[in-house]
């Protein structure tokens, strides 16, 4: 299997890490729009959501109550769809989503393995106390399991 690579400039970089450090010590959560070829994604657009794992955990499993945002989170369906409407309009496509993983590793945890889609990345965050550390990027292989994806920071010539 070929690794997957996502190209990213800077500013989205810059984006994803401010989000979650105020939304610091909740999860936050967005949607990385962009084009896929081959193997290779690249990163047009993010978008911060809320995180609505409170309203939407009523819709997952047992116990997901039993969570809050501090340790999950869930994008609304109506900002899923109006986004993927959006994009279409820009001959883009949703090929991801990222979230922060408050003084936790950049690493996917179960729940995050569970409710992932196939083709999507998941760049995930670890803020440790406030502050945006370690970024890196996952998807699923073919047996439902991430595997590391490549992030290439890119920069446009001026």
């Amino acid at each position: 299997m070929n690794t997957a690579v996502i190209n990213i400039l800077p500013e989205h970089i810059q984006i994803i890490r401010s989000h979650a450090q105020s939304t610091y010590p909740n999860e936050c959560c967005g949607i990385i729009l962009g084009y896929l070829d081959n193997h290779t994604k690249t990163v047009v657009e993010i978008i911060p959501t809320e995180n609505a794992w409170r309203a939407e955990s009523e819709n997952f499993a047992n116990n997901a109550t039993q969570y809050s945002e501090k340790s999950r989170y869930a994008i609304a369906p109506q900002d899923m769809l109006q986004i993927q409407k959006a994009a279409r309009d820009k001959s883009l496509n949703i090929i991801g989503i990222y979230h922060s993983h408050p003084d936790n590793p950049a690493i996917p945890s179960e729940c995050d393995r569970q409710y992932a889609w196939p083709e999507y990345s998941y760049i995930i965050v670890s803020v440790q106390n406030g502050k945006a550390g370690e970024l890196l990027s996952w998807s699923l292989d073919d047996h439902h399991q991430f595997q590391p994806e490549t992030i290439d920071t890119i920069n446009l010539a001026t």
